[in-house]
C-alpha cells in the first residue's frame, strides 16, 4: 500500500437485498358482469380490476371494457354455446358492471 493512502472500509451487511414479492391479486377487486335484459341469465360472469389508488379509479379501468361471452352462458343452454357475443361495459353501479351489446 502506498504511503499516505487510507484503506477503504466496507459496510458489513447483506449483499443484494431485494424487495419482498407481493401477491398481485391482493391489489385487485372482483366485479360482477350484468348482461343486457334481452338475455335470460343477467348475472353471467365476474372480472378483476386493480383497486382505486389516489386519483386512479377502478371504475375507469372497467368502463368501455369489451367482454366476449358465449350464447350458451347467457341463455343457460348448451345448444347455442358455439355463438359468441361481445358485450361492452357501459356503467358501474357499486360492484355491478352493466353491459350493452357490442358485436358478434
Amino acid at each position: 500500500m502506498a504511503v499516505g493512502k487510507q484503506q477503504k472500509k466496507f459496510k458489513a451487511g447483506k449483499k443484494g437485498t431485494r424487495k419482498k414479492q407481493v401477491d398481485p391479486f391482493l391489489k385487485k377487486e372482483w366485479y360482477v358482469i350484468r348482461a343486457p335484459s334481452m338475455f335470460s341469465n343477467r348475472t353471467c360472469a365476474r372480472t378483476l380490476v386493480t383497486k382505486s389508488i389516489g386519483t386512479k379509479l377502478a371504475a375507469d379501468g372497467l368502463r368501455n371494457r369489451v367482454l366476449e361471452m358465449s350464447l350458451g352462458d347467457l341463455h343457460n343452454s348448451e345448444e347455442h354455446a358455439f355463438r359468441k357475443f361481445k358485450l361492452e361495459v357501459q356503467d358501474i353501479q357499486g360492484r355491478n358492471c352493466l353491459t350493452n351489446f357490442h358485436g358478434m
